[in-house]
C-alpha cells in the first residue's frame, strides 16, 4: 500500500490552506532521502492574502495592551518547552541534526519567547518634564505595521524565533517564509504561537522559493524584513527591501575563527573546538572553521585530529551519534568538492570525510569530520563558507598576528579565544574586528536579551536580531512636545522664534 505523503499546507488568517499551486517541493529526510511531505511553492496571490490578512490584523493588535501581548507570550513559551520533543522530531527528520542538538535549538529559541515575555519593560519611552517651560517632551514606542520573515534551513525553529516573538510582542504583525527544505517545524511552530492567543492573521505562513522571499521585500505593505541565511541570497534581499524603501536586517556567511594560545587549557580548548567545528555537520552560521593555533599550541594538531576521529556519524535519530548527515545531495556534493579543492591547491589533508559509510542509511547525505592543516588565506576552503563538517587549521607566531589574520577576513561574524591570560583576552577583545567575541568559549552567540551583533562582511543593516537591538528594530519612536494651559491661560503674544517659551 503506498503512503499518502502530507502535503504542507500555508497559515493564512488563521486558517490552514490549501495552496492552489501547481508547482510542489518534496521535502526529504537527509539520513534516507525519503519523501516525508510535499511543500508549496505559493503563488503570488496567496502571498497578498496573506499580507493582507495581517494589515488588517495590525488595526486590531496594535491596539492591544503590552500586557494581553506578555500573557500570550507566556504561555508561548509554556507550550514550546510541552512541545519540544514534537517539535525536535520534526527538526530531525527533514534537516539531519541530532535530536539532543535540535532540542538544544529549541532551547535557544525558547531564551527568545522567554525574553519577549518582557516586552512591558522593554518597549518604555522617555518623559522629561518641564523641558521648556510648561512643555513636557516624551516619546512613544510604537510598532511599524506588516514585518515579514526569511529563514535559512539550519534552525527551522532557532530562526524564526529571533524574529517574530519579540516583533508581534511589539504590537506588529508578521508573514514568515520559512525554508522550503525542512518547513513543517516551522509551520508547527507558527501554530503554537496561534494556540498561544495570537489572533488570526498577526502570525500568517507562506512557503515557497524566491519568488515568495522577493515579494515579500517588495509588497508595499511590508515595513520591515528580517533575512538570516547566505550572503548570496542575504546581499540580495537587502538591495531588493531598501530599495523598496524598507527596514531589512540580513544575517548572513561567514568564516568564523578560534584562536588558541598555548597557555590555554588544553583539553577544553580541544573539546571545545571539535564540538563547535562538526556539531550539525557544521551546518550553522557560528560554526567555528578555522583554528588558529599560535605558538606552542601548534604542536597541539595531532591531539586534535585524534579527538575529532571519536565523533560519530549516525542518523539524527541516534542520541548517541555527533553529528547527523547535510541538508541535502547537493550540500554533500559541494562539501566534498570543496575538499578535493583543499587538496588541490596545497593543503594538508589531516582527516577525510568523504565516503563514510553508515550502517542502514546508504542513501544519506553524510560527511564525516574532515581537518586541514597548511591553510593559506588564498585557498578556497580558506575564501568560501564551506558550511560542512570540515576544519581549516592555521598557524601563527603570536597573538598579534593571529589578530591581524582574523581581521584580514571580509567577515564578521563570530571569533573565539582560548587562554588562561587575562591581559591577552583584554587585548585581543579590544583589537579584533568582529562583532561577536568568545574567551573561552567557541560559539559566542549570546543569550537572546543581549543583541546578536555580526559585523563586516556577515551584516547588512544597522540594528541585529534579539535584545535591545531587536526593539529598536520592530518598532518606531514618536517624539510628542506638549503645552497644556496652566490655569489662567497660557503665553501670550506671536513668537516668530524657534525659542521655547
Amino acid at each position: 500500500m503506498t503512503r499518502e505523503i502530507p502535503r504542507l499546507p500555508l497559515l493564512i488568517d488563521g486558517e490552514l490552506v490549501q495552496s492552489t499551486t501547481d508547482r510542489w517541493r518534496d521535502v526529504l529526510n537527509p539520513a534516507t532521502q525519503e519523501v516525508v511531505a510535499r511543500v508549496p511553492m505559493a503563488t503570488a496571490g496567496e502571498l497578498d492574502r496573506a499580507v493582507r490578512s495581517s494589515a488588517r490584523a495590525y488595526e486590531r493588535w496594535r491596539a492591544v495592551g503590552q500586557g494581553t501581548r506578555m500573557r500570550v507570550m507566556l504561555k508561548f513559551q509554556h507550550l514550546l518547552r510541552a512541545h519540544t520533543a514534537e517539535l525536535a522530531e520534526l527538526i530531525t527528520r527533514e534537516h539531519g541534526k541530532t535530536l539532543p542538538d535540535a532540542e538544544g535549538e529549541i532551547g535557544r529559541g525558547l531564551e527568545v519567547v522567554e525574553h519577549a515575555c518582557s516586552i512591558a519593560s522593554l518597549q518604555l519611552g522617555e518623559y522629561a518634564e518641564n523641558a521648556a517651560s510648561g512643555i513636557d517632551v516624551y516619546t512613544l514606542i510604537q510598532p511599524l505595521g506588516v514585518c515579514a520573515g526569511i529563514t535559512a534551513f539550519n534552525f527551522p525553529v532557532m530562526l524564526p524565533c529571533f524574529m517574530f516573538p519579540l516583533a508581534v510582542a511589539c504590537g506588529n504583525t508578521f508573514v514568515l517564509k520559512p525554508s522550503e527544505q525542512d518547513p513543517s517545524a516551522s509551520l508547527r511552530l507558527a501554530q503554537l504561537a496561534q494556540e498561544a492567543g495570537l489572533p488570526p492573521g498577526v502570525l500568517n505562513v507562506v512557503h515557497g522559493g524566491p519568488e515568495i522571499a522577493n515579494g515579500l521585500c517588495e509588497h508595499p505593505l511590508v515595513k520591515a524584513v528580517s533575512f538570516i541565511g547566505s550572503t548570496r541570497v542575504g546581499t540580495e534581499i537587502y538591495r531588493r527591501a531598501t530599495d523598496a524603501g524598507k527596514r531589512c536586517q540580513s544575517m548572513m556567511g561567514a568564516k568564523n575563527h578560534c584562536v588558541i594560545l598555548p597557555d590555554a587549557d588544553r583539553d577544553v580548548a580541544l573539546n571545545q573546538l571539535v564540538g563547535a567545528a562538526f556539531g550539525a555537520a557544521g551546518q550553522r552560521c557560528m560554526a567555528t572553521s578555522v583554528a588558529v593555533l599560535v605558538g606552542e599550541a601548534r604542536e597541539w594538531l595531532p591531539d586534535l585530529v585524534e579527538r575529532t576521529r571519536s565523533l560519530r556519524v549516525n542518523a539524527g535519530t541516534d542520541r548517541t551519534a555527533d553529528l547527523g548527515p547535510l541538508i541535502s545531495p547537493a550540500a554533500r556534493q559541494r562539501v566534498e568538492g570543496l575538499i578535493a579543492r583543499g587538496q588541490e591547491e596545497g593543503a594538508s589533508l589531516l582527516l577525510d570525510g568523504r565516503g563514510v559509510a553508515v550502517d542502514g542509511y546508504g542513501e544519506g547525505n553524510f560527511v564525516g569530520p574532515s581537518i586541514f592543516g597548511g591553510v593559506k588565506a588564498a585557498m578556497s576552503i580558506y575564501q568560501e563558507e564551506i558550511f560542512g563538517p570540515v576544519l581549516c587549521v592555521v598557524e601563527a607566531e603570536t597573538l598579534d598576528e593571529a589578530i591581524a589574520f582574523v581581521n584580514a577576513n571580509p567577515n564578521g561574524n563570530g571569533v573565539a579565544l582560548f587562554t588562561q591570560d587575562g591581559g591577552a583576552a583584554r587585548h585581543f577583545q579590544s583589537n579584533i574586528d568582529v562583532g561577536q567575541v568568545g574567551i573561552n568559549l567557541p560559539i559566542p552567540v549570546p543569550v537572546a536579551w543581549f543583541s546578536f551583533t555580526g559585523s563586516r562582511g556577515s551584516k547588512l543593516g544597522d540594528l541585529g536580531p534579539n535584545g535591545k537591538q531587536a526593539v529598536q528594530f520592530w518598532t518606531q519612536t514618536k517624539t510628542v512636545t506638549a503645552r497644556w494651559a496652566p490655569r489662567g491661560g497660557g503665553p501670550s503674544g506671536i513668537n516668530t522664534t524657534i525659542t521655547m517659551k
